[in-house]
């Protein structure tokens, strides 16, 4: 495994930050590189980390510019205790900037599978596929507050 070197050299150069602990969703697809493309040019994601082996991509992490990320990689079936078939993957994303983003999306001609709506339990939101058939739902609902210890 190796990464580009200029992105190996610029990853060296920045100071790191301690992460909180969180939970990573992961995904694999056919075209990983084309699908990370996507997900950064398209649609937002930061481009963190990203280790090739030639078009295979082993390992990748995207981060969301307003908190959270995603892992994934090449589909590699010969993976058989952690393989998972590219485009069965689904995620909510928070942001505060949905309709912005509804609307780059949609100038994009990304394939929109629910359109912006509000729901009746406060957010407002929309769902898209990615190249992959992924599904991705973004909107502006975190959560209900975790109850007091």
């Amino acid at each position: 495994m190796n990464t580009a070197p200029n992105q190996q050299q610029e990853q060296q150069k920045q100071p790191k930050q301690p992460r909180d602990p969180a939970v990573w969703p992961t995904l694999q697809a056919h075209d990983a590189i084309a699908l990370i493309d996507f997900l950064v040019d398209t649609v937002g994601f930061l481009r963190t980390a990203v280790y090739q082996d030639e078009d295979r991509v082993a390992h990748a992490q995207l981060d969301w510019p307003e908190g959270g990320g995603i892992m994934l990689g090449s589909y590699d079936p010969a993976t058989k205790s952690w393989c998972l078939e590219p485009g069965t993957f689904g995620a909510y994303v928070v942001t505060e900037h949905v309709d912005a983003l509804y609307e780059r999306l949609t100038a994009a001609g990304v394939r929109v599978l629910r359109p912006i709506e509000d729901q009746p339990y406060g957010s407002r939101e929309f769902a898209i596929a990615d190249p992959e058939g992924n599904k991705w739902s973004f909107g502006t609902y975190r959560g209900e507050p975790r109850p007091a210890e």
